[in-house]
């Protein structure tokens, strides 16, 4: 059951970035294997709040990336998500 994680836009940003992490994981993925990167925010001025986090998740430079300005679900302040491929080996 999906809940929206109280506070502000770090507490959210980092609370998805983490479900993020958790879904790579599952198959067999890492934020290394992420090619593209779509994110949007209820608010552009935490625009350079969400950077930070985000960044942190992504210590060699991120993939491609669009960040627009979206209405959200009441309470949402940030949704990402994103494109992973991983080479069969």
């Amino acid at each position: 059951r999906g809940e929206i994680e109280p506070g502000g836009i770090e507490a959210q940003t980092r609370r998805t970035m983490e479900n993020v992490k958790k879904v790579l994981a599952m198959a067999g993925c890492s934020f290394d294997d992420v090619v593209k990167a779509n994110c949007w925010l209820d608010d552009t001025r935490d625009f350079w709040t969400f950077n930070r986090v985000y960044a942190e998740y992504f210590p060699n430079g991120g993939p491609a990336r669009s960040t627009v300005r979206s209405q959200l679900m009441v309470d949402a302040k940030v949704e990402v998500d994103v494109i992973a491929y991983k080479p069969l080996t």
